[in-house]
Order: C-alpha cells, then sequence, then structure tokens
C-alpha cells in the first residue's frame, strides 16, 4: 500500500491535512466546565419563569379574590336596598313595623334593623304566601368570622315573641354593618319601635375586608322615604329621586299597599 510505502498511517495522513503539523486525530467537543456553565445559566432562567408566572398567578388569584367580595358586597347592599324601598306602610302606623338597634363595639356601632316589606319572591315556593314579609338584618360574629344575614318571613306578626324564617348569608367577611337614620334634625344609630313613625332617611354602610390589602371595601346608600300624610298628619315634599355616584345600584320606586315610594342614593369606596 502507498501509505506502508510513505511510512505514515491513514490517522496521520487526515490529521496533517487538517493540521499541518499534528501528528495526532484532534476531536472536539464540550468542556465540563462549558456544561456546568450552561446548566447553571439554564437553571437560573428556569427559576426565574417560575416565579414570574407563580407571581402572575397569585396576582390573578387575589383580584379575582376581591372582585368576589365587591360582587357579595354590592349583592348584599342591592338586596337591603330593595327591602327599603319596598317598605310596607299602612295607613294605621300600628300596622306597620320598623326598628332600628346598635351595638357599639371597637370599629363603630353594629346596627340590628327590621321591618316589614312588599315583595313577589316567596320565602318558600311550595307553600302560600302573601305580599308583605318580615325582614331582619343583622351581623354574626364568630370569633374573627362575621357574616351578613338576612330572615325573611312570609307571616309577619308583632304578638310573635319568637322570630321565625328563612335565613340567608348576604356577605362574609364584613367588618362594618352601620346604619344611620335622620328624623329631619338629627341623625341618630336607632330608631326603636316607640318612635311609631318612619324616618325621612335611612344610611346603610357596608364594609368588608380585601384579601391582601388594609383598605376595606365600602358600600353606601341612601334611601328616602316619603311620608304621607294619612301616616304622619303632615304632607311632605320628599321627591323620591335618586342619584347614584358610581352608577353600581339599580335606581327603581319601591312598592307598597299605600302606594308610597321611596328614592335612594348611592356611593362606594375602596376598589
Amino acid at each position: 500500500m502507498y501509505f506502508k510505502k510513505a511510512g505514515f498511517s491513514p490517522l496521520e495522513i487526515i490529521a496533517k491535512g487538517k493540521r499541518g503539523t499534528s501528528t495526532a486525530l484532534s476531536l472536539t467537543g464540550f468542556t465540563l466546565v462549558e456544561v456546568l456553565v450552561a446548566s447553571t445559566i439554564g437553571a437560573f432562567i428556569a427559576l426565574v419563569a417560575v416565579g414570574a408566572l407563580r407571581a402572575i398567578t397569585a396576582s390573578a388569584e387575589l383580584v379575582d379574590k376581591n372582585i368576589s367580595v365587591a360582587a357579595e358586597l354590592r349583592f348584599a347592599s342591592n338586596t337591603i336596598a330593595r327591602d327599603l324601598m319596598n317598605l310596607y306602610r299602612d295607613p294605621n302606623y300600628a300596622n306597620t313595623r320598623f326598628i332600628g338597634l346598635a351595638e357599639e363595639s371597637e370599629v363603630g356601632y353594629i346596627s340590628y334593623m327590621l321591618f316589614y316589606t312588599v315583595s313577589r319572591t316567596k320565602a318558600r315556593n311550595s307553600q302560600p304566601e302573601g305580599d308583605v314579609y318580615e325582614v331582619e338584618y343583622n351581623l354574626v360574629r364568630d370569633g374573627e368570622k362575621s357574616v351578613l344575614m338576612r330572615r325573611y318571613w312570609p307571616y309577619p306578626d308583632k304578638e310573635e315573641t319568637e322570630p321565625h324564617g328563612i335565613l340567608t348569608v348576604l356577605a362574609e367577611d364584613i367588618s362594618i354593618f352601620q346604619i344611620r337614620y335622620y328624623d329631619g334634625e338629627d341623625w341618630t344609630y336607632e330608631w326603636p319601635e316607640e318612635m311609631e313613625i318612619l324616618p325621612q332617611l335611612v344610611e346603610v354602610s357596608i364594609a368588608a375586608r380585601q384579601p391582601g390589602q388594609t383598605k376595606p371595601i365600602v358600600e353606601s346608600f341612601i334611601v328616602h322615604f316619603i311620608r304621607s300624610t294619612s301616616m304622619t298628619g303632615v304632607e311632605s315634599e320628599s321627591s323620591g329621586e335618586a342619584e347614584s355616584s358610581t352608577g353600581g345600584m339599580p335606581q327603581s320606586g319601591g312598592s307598597s299597599s299605600t302606594g308610597g315610594g321611596s328614592g335612594m342614593e348611592t356611593g362606594s369606596s375602596g376598589r
């Protein structure tokens, strides 16, 4: 063979063709240091990507929770406002009921309200019912938890001492449930049954804790009660028109057996 005559092996001929002076085959590849550097960079990029993904996911979950809290609070406000605007009023005030009490706490006054309302929504679908209901709102506390409850009863009776009805949780994690009543001159936190007259205005404020936030979400509204001559002996000039600062609550006139109406103003903050 030619290679043997020339005194070269085939590997040496290939090596000489590439290097010119090398007499051994040169093999190319990554060194251990290069592999370690590349692995470190890849792990760092993956760590940053996972951290960013977790942050985005946590932020999205927090936004969803805050939206849920705001929707729950708005639902509770709408329910109370609708019941108040449909307050049942009879020419004989003895057949009308409206009670507002309050308990002082570390965050202010915690209110309790009971009254008769006109509604077409049945408490029990399988039972015959009228259109006048006894409705009650109060804040129930259990340790650090607090829920806003609504009691709905289709057979109102002032002589009944034991409360009856369907209990519903309107909103959870409520920090403030405060109601004020205006008699034409002053605001007060209580409206006892002995008043034997309806307040001119009722202001309801509800605050709920926001997950991950120190400032609560607050919903507030004012309901105007139009007083009729037959109930008060004095003709009122209340207009019954409603103005909304946020547009978040429906505006509608209330209905009652005497044809009375109510107006409402709403407001919200904390979002």
